[in-house]
């Protein structure tokens, strides 16, 4: 989910408008890719540990939870291909439009908001995981590869501090995420720049063009 300020706005003043400028204004297919599928399984991972927290003790309630973990591990190791490939391929300018109109405070609000989501694609599962070894639950990656415990087992422990670390940064998660979508739709509806445009495929014309 980004959707990232430049850092000299008044560069953009003369961006191109002929489709190879707008595919240089676009993501590339591989930040497009991870983005995509990381919003769909953080998404997927949140709704599944809402509905399985006030499920009776079951074999469904724990496969449940089974999948939650293999899910969190699998959203950590996706997040860091990200954040690498993130730094190693630094995101599009703006549209010339949304950097002349977006005023600076907005900007810097774009650039938090983006670091706090990277610290909580990692934090939360990172939680997650360390909750589940301190309760005694060793986490076995889609049941084939046990992972480490990289905290002693300490229900007490668990339940006080790890828990609500757990759960809080998941919320924390789930309201950014939410102001992010509302920021992307109100460019996309009210101010029309093309900021959605930045992370959605380019249709076939403008591909070809």
């Amino acid at each position: 989910m980004s959707i990232d300020a430049p850092s000299h706005p008044a560069a953009m003043a003369d961006a191109p408008a002929d489709p190879r400028g707008l595919r240089e204004l676009r993501y590339g297919p591989v930040a497009m890719a991870l983005h995509w599928l990381l919003a769909a399984m953080i998404v997927g991972s949140l709704g599944v540990g809402l509905y399985m927290t006030g499920l009776p003790l079951s074999p469904a309630r724990i496969k449940l939870y089974n999948w939650h973990k293999w899910a969190g591990v699998t959203i950590l190791l996706l997040s860091a291909v990200r954040l690498l490939w993130r730094l190693r391929h630094p995101p599009p300018p703006l549209p010339a439009e949304a950097a002349a109109a977006m005023p600076r405070w907005q900007r810097s609000g774009y650039r938090a908001s983006h670091a706090l989501m990277y610290l909580l694609f990692l934090a939360v599962p990172l939680f997650g995981w360390a909750y589940s070894s301190a309760l005694g639950f060793p986490v076995v990656w889609f049941g084939v590869l046990p992972l480490p415990d990289f905290v002693p087992v300490d229900k007490e422990w668990a339940e006080a501090v790890l828990k609500p670390l757990h759960k809080g940064s998941a919320f924390t998660l789930a309201a950014v995420a939410l102001l992010h979508v509302a920021a992307v739709l109100k460019h996309h509806w009210i101010d029309r720049d093309g900021i959605l445009k930045r992370m959605w495929p380019a249709p076939r014309k403008e591909s070809a063009g």
